[in-house]
């Protein structure tokens, strides 16, 4: 039973708006829906990869405009903590923005 449980939890997803800031592309979709056990390093990669960034350029992923969290974080945990309205608001950029 208690297995069930935490595979459901393991491959839950949810929502996320990335929004870039200053000079950084802008996505085609800013909407996605992730897994909770995705990293942000992982999420990092991805934006990298889908505006065709080179791997070794910087990137910074924001919540609520002020502080960047940990790239070994889970964002399932950051969604418990930060989201609402079922989605999770995230900020991404090339450059230091906040915090």
């Amino acid at each position: 039973m208690i297995q069930k449980v935490l595979q459901k939890f393991q491959t839950e997803k949810f929502d996320v708006l990335l929004k870039a800031v200053g000079d950084t592309p802008i996505m085609k979709s800013k909407k996605w829906t992730i897994e909770r056990t995705r990293t942000v390093q992982g999420l990092m990669d991805f934006i990298k990869k889908y505006l065709k960034l080179d791997a070794s350029e910087q990137m910074f992923i924001y919540i609520n405009q002020s502080f960047a969290p940990s790239p070994d974080q889970e964002v399932g945990i950051l969604y418990e903590c930060f989201g609402s309205d079922g989605k999770l608001v995230l900020h991404y950029c090339k450059s230091q923005a906040w915090g």
